[in-house]
């Protein structure tokens, strides 16, 4: 008798069971927890805890485009004040106005954040080098109210940042 068939009926055996075993479920209870506060579990809750039995009601999926590059605000007219001037405080000649975002958010970036993440909470960057089919991108941005005498520096591959590098300077 050969293996193959010695083996045979063993790996028929073991094929059916395989085909056989009962899947494992992933099935998830929404129950009411001490103060009605929401417990997410996998057996079903207790007579009634129930908040939502995902199996029977399941969430509805919602799609957020992504967000493209955004594209610099164009130039204040001359006339018009600007918010610093509104404020008292003199900006200084050649600094960038462009920045829709809080300079103090640049402390709050993280590895992992994508490009559009980046510019939604930064706002355009200051100086950049690379390109985006060489692979790696570095952003800096330079001091600024609300992240003073502060330099970060963000190295981007593929979309994400890789390294995040904050340097304290003096004027």
């Amino acid at each position: 008798m050969s293996a193959a068939t010695r083996f045979a009926p063993r790996t028929v055996a073991l094929t059916l069971l395989a085909l056989a075993s009962p899947v494992a479920g992933a099935d998830v209870y929404k129950c009411a927890g001490e103060g009605r506060a929401p417990i997410y579990q996998e057996m079903p809750c207790a007579p009634g805890k129930e908040l939502r039995n995902f199996q029977t009601d399941p969430p509805q999926i919602t799609v957020l485009p992504a967000q493209g590059r955004a594209s610099p605000a164009p130039p204040a007219a001359k006339s018009a004040p600007t918010a610093d001037a509104k404020a008292g405080n003199d900006a200084k000649p050649g600094k960038s106005t462009l920045h829709a975002a809080d300079a103090s958010e640049r402390k709050h970036v993280r590895l992992g954040m994508t490009e559009a993440e980046v510019l939604t909470k930064l706002g355009q960057p200051d100086m950049t080098t690379g390109s985006r089919t060489g692979g790696a991108m570095r952003w800096t941005y330079m001091p600024a109210p609300g992240d003073p005498e502060t330099i970060t520096a963000l190295t981007l591959v593929k979309g994400a940042v890789t390294d995040i590098e904050r340097k304290v300077v003096k004027k």
